[in-house]
């Protein structure tokens, strides 16, 4: 196990699994009962990234600073649950290499955690279903505490939880806010290159390294504590 870091925290949503498949087709079916003209799956997946509320907002406006009317936001957001309770599962899948990443790590001795905006009957829903919760000794969904990523207390939370410091811990996401929330609460930070991060390229993210996937990811963890690489390195 590596000497520098203790504990790994992943992300969910475009880091662990493909979700984007079953939020589009709820937020398709909440703008069709709400007689509003669909969306390309493609744009809504850029919405993704800062939980539902803000996805709901993002789909009804269009834009992704957009607000939709207080009352018209409300029902979206019920229709929206609703639709995403019969989605979720559906369609989404693990990225390649995730079990075989995390199965690596937690061999290796790794503290593993998810920390994710997404509210926790769907996260926990979704990883009793694809077989990734065994792998994790800390769940922290988006509704656990008073503030979500990309502030950073889910991430010093989940710390605490596993009884690590901040500096021990590695984060892996594929969003800003992952960035920014690492950074935040003073912990390492590498990208995962497939994700969504609100359809911008992961190059524009200032995390210290990109990972190809979560296989890799262990291979590196399990090597010897080597120079830090720059911000930005490939790995």
């Amino acid at each position: 196990m590596s000497a520098r870091f203790r504990a790994v925290l992943f992300d969910l949503d475009g880091t662990l699994l493909d979700t984007a498949p079953d939020l589009a087709a709820a937020a398709n079916g909440m703008l069709s009962e709400l007689g509003f003209a669909r969306r390309e799956p493609s744009a809504i997946a850029t919405y993704i990234g800062k939980g539902i509320p803000v996805l709901v907002h993002r789909t009804l406006t269009g834009a992704f600073d957009g607000r939709a009317e207080q009352t018209l936001f409300a029902r979206a957001l019920a229709i929206f649950e609703r639709c995403y309770a019969e989605e979720s599962g559906r369609h989404s899948r693990p990225y390649p290499a995730v079990i075989e990443g995390l199965g690596r790590l937690q061999a290796a001795g790794f503290a593993l955690g998810c920390v994710t905006n997404k509210a926790e009957r769907f996260t926990l829903d979704l990883l009793r279903r694809f077989d990734l919760e065994r792998f994790f000794a800390c769940v922290v969904s988006g509704d656990a505490l008073p503030r979500k990523k990309p502030d950073p207390l889910p991430i010093l939370h989940a710390c605490e939880r596993l009884r690590v410091a901040p500096s021990e811990t590695l984060v892996i996401g594929d969003s800003a806010n992952d960035v920014a929330a690492a950074r935040a609460a003073g912990c390492t930070v590498w990208c995962v290159p497939y994700g969504y991060n609100e359809g911008r390229p992961v190059a524009s993210l200032a995390c210290d390294a990109t990972v190809a996937d979560l296989a890799v990811a262990a291979r590196r963890l399990e090597l010897p504590p080597a120079v830090v690489p720059p911000s930005g390195a490939v790995l």
